[in-house]
Formats: C-alpha cells, sequence, structure tokens
C-alpha cells in the first residue's frame, strides 16, 4: 500500500481561501461543474472527425502512399485530441453523472485503445494524488532510459536523453496497446489497488476483449481492404500510434517535468506539504491566454486548475484560472507558468539535458 500522507497542518488557510472561492464562482454564475453544450460539440467534431478521416483511408481509393501517411499521422493527431479533450474529463468524472452517457463515452475511448480502470488508477490516484513523487507518480518512471529527476540514477547514456527523448516518446501507445495494462493490473492487485484476484482477472479479460478490437478495426481491417503490402500498412498503422504518442506525452511531461517544478523522494510517510500547496509546486501552466491551444489540448495548458481541481470539466478551467493564481499571490504560493507551448516543451528538453549532464541536487536551466 501507498506511505504517503500530507501534512494537516501546513497552509490550511490557503486550501480553505482556493476551495471557497472556487465553490463561490461555480454558486454564483449558477454552471455546472462539469461538461456544457460546447464540450458535447467538441466531442462529437473529434469522434466524428476521427471516423471520418478513417474511412477515407479504408475507401476513399487513395493510391498515393504519401497522402495515405499523412492521413495516418492525422488519425494518430485525432487519436491524442479524444485521449486529451475526450478520455481524460471521462475518467476523471469531470464529464457527465449520467451512466448511460459515460457509458457511450467508453466508445471514443475504444476507438483510442485505452483502457479506462487501469488509468484510473494510474492517472487519478496515482499521479493526481502523489505527483512527481518517485517511485509511486509512474509519469516520472525512469524506465532505464531517462532521468527525469535528481532523485533518479544518472547513467553516462542519459547525456543524450534530450536527444533521444522523441523516440522512445513515439513509443508510449504501442507499449500502451501491447502489454503495459495487462503489467499494469498485475502489479495494482498485487499493491492492493486491485481488490481481488476475480476483479484483476475480469480488467484483464475486459483488456484482452478491447485491445483486441483496437487491432481488428485499424490494424486487420486495413490489412483486408488496402492493396498495399502488409509491411508498408503496419509502418502507417504506427505512425499513427507514433504521433498520438509524441504528442500525448509531450504535453503532460511540460505540466511537471519542467524546470522550476518540485520532484519528492519521500522515504517518511508524512509529506511536509500540505496538498493544495504541493501541487502548486509540482505542476505548471502553459499557453492560458491561447484559446486554440486550450481547445485543442482539451484544458491540459491549465494543469494548476486541473490538479487543483480534477472533478471539474476543462471547459471551466479559464474562468477559475485567475482565481487560482490570485490566491496564491496572495499566500505567497509559487505559480509555475510558460508563456507559450514553445516555451514549455523547451524546457523539458533543457531540463532533460541538464539531469542527464549533472548530478547535484539543483537544477539551474536557463
Amino acid at each position: 500500500m501507498i506511505k504517503y500522507k500530507f501534512s494537516n497542518n501546513l497552509d490550511l488557510e490557503f486550501s480553505k481561501a482556493l476551495k471557497k472561492r472556487v465553490n463561490h464562482y461555480f454558486a454564483s454564475t449558477n454552471i455546472d461543474r462539469r461538461s456544457d453544450s460546447k464540450m458535447h460539440s467538441k466531442t462529437l467534431l473529434a469522434f466524428f472527425s476521427y471516423l471520418l478521416i478513417y474511412l477515407v483511408i479504408l475507401f476513399a481509393g487513395i493510391n498515393q502512399l504519401w497522402i495515405l501517411f499523412i492521413l495516418w499521422a492525422m488519425l494518430g493527431l485525432g487519436q491524442a485530441l479524444i485521449g486529451m479533450t475526450v478520455m481524460h474529463d471521462t475518467v476523471h468524472g469531470a464529464y457527465s453523472k449520467n451512466k448511460l452517457v459515460n457509458l457511450l463515452l467508453e466508445l471514443p475511448i475504444l476507438l483510442i485503445g485505452v483502457e479506462s480502470k487501469v488509468w484510473r488508477i494510474e492517472h487519478n490516484i496515482l499521479h493526481h494524488t502523489y505527483t512527481n513523487i518517485e517511485g509511486v507518480d509512474q509519469d516520472i518512471a525512469p524506465r532505464y532510459v531517462f532521468r527525469f529527476s535528481n532523485n533518479q540514477k544518472k547513467r553516462w547514456f542519459h547525456r543524450y536523453q534530450h536527444i533521444y527523448a522523441v523516440f522512445f516518446y513515439s513509443l508510449l501507445l504501442v507499449e500502451w496497446l501491447t502489454f503495459k495494462d495487462f503489467v499494469k493490473v498485475h502489479k495494482y492487485w498485487r499493491n492492493g489497488l486491485i481488490k481481488t484476484v476475480r476483479e484483476a482477472l475480469f480488467i484483464a479479460a475486459s483488456i484482452l476483449v478491447k485491445k483486441s478490437l483496437f487491432y481488428l478495426v485499424f490494424l486487420v481491417i486495413p490489412l483486408y481492404i488496402l492493396t498495399f503490402k502488409a509491411y508498408i500498412i503496419i509502418l502507417m498503422f504506427l505512425t499513427m500510434l507514433s504521433v498520438a504518442g509524441v504528442i500525448m506525452t509531450i504535453i503532460f511531461q511540460t505540466a511537471h517535468v519542467i524546470p522550476g517544478t518540485s520532484f519528492n523522494d519521500q522515504d517518511k510517510p508524512l509529506i511536509d506539504q500540505n496538498w493544495h500547496v504541493y501541487q502548486m509546486q509540482t505542476t505548471a501552466n502553459f499557453a492560458s491566454d491561447n484559446r486554440i491551444v486550450t481547445y485543442l489540448l482539451g484544458g491540459l495548458n491549465f494543469q494548476i486548475e486541473h490538479h487543483l481541481f480534477p472533478f471539474v470539466c476543462h471547459v471551466h478551467y479559464p474562468k477559475i484560472a485567475p482565481i487560482v493564481r490570485q490566491t496564491a499571490a496572495e499566500f505567497n504560493i509559487p505559480y509555475h507558468y510558460n508563456e507559450t507551448i514553445w516555451d514549455a516543451a523547451s524546457g523539458h528538453f533543457k531540463l532533460l539535458r541538464y539531469l542527464g549532464r549533472n548530478s547535484d541536487g539543483h537544477c539551474r536551466v536557463q
């Protein structure tokens, strides 16, 4: 079981003021914290655009390979957008309270090959609760080839990690859609996050069915319908997964693995910080004034607001962000922010470069 607990004594006034002000915003405006008509329109647009690209690939009779590779890359972009704009809110319970709606939302999640039950444990529980804590938050797991914080062992080849990172990021969905979910089920059962063997077996069987359907739709059917050699179609399929993997990994990493955010390697059960403040220390926003970025990334550029209020749909983040920022300033709490998505992404790679070349405990990245 996870041993970490946060302080119940430090910076309580900040937490109380923050929750009170955000609650007042929703109460005074009579706005539902979950999805609205704009979110519903975005969901339909993302889903049907994804479906349309898929049908064009199969039935438009396109013979130019370069066009088809672009379409498969666009399919990967659509896969990432559904993951960030639809799945993310859905698995957080921020989309709808309606059971039927949530059941229907499993369809786009199925079509990007993700198992929502495993994602809820890995993302909602482990990442959101224990952000940037070594050995718990899987988003900073080094997997031998990376060094994401000073708490992790530095190996000689890490000096090149800022160069080879994109290649390994492109493998995220390949790993995810083959064996990762099965490994996680076993691990979470062993750690008590999945309570019984029966539940673990049920989830594993569900994963097997869903992965099989995903491969049937996006690999077997194209192999049957398209007239190109099998290896070319497999390369197209891998192009889709690679594009989606790079986009999703970089977007999530730019919120936590950048200069200025904190990392924790606590061995003691009590973390010397209030949970809300800890989220502020380990999380960063970027491009919050860019409506296009906010729309396409499902509000993931408002990671601070998302981590503080994960059950709030991302369409509301631009409104509550000024509340969070003002409250943080009043209580002298850090509010990490990058002006553009480029600033955030370049900061991530600069940190990778620094951590690959330095062993000290202070990341002085310019």
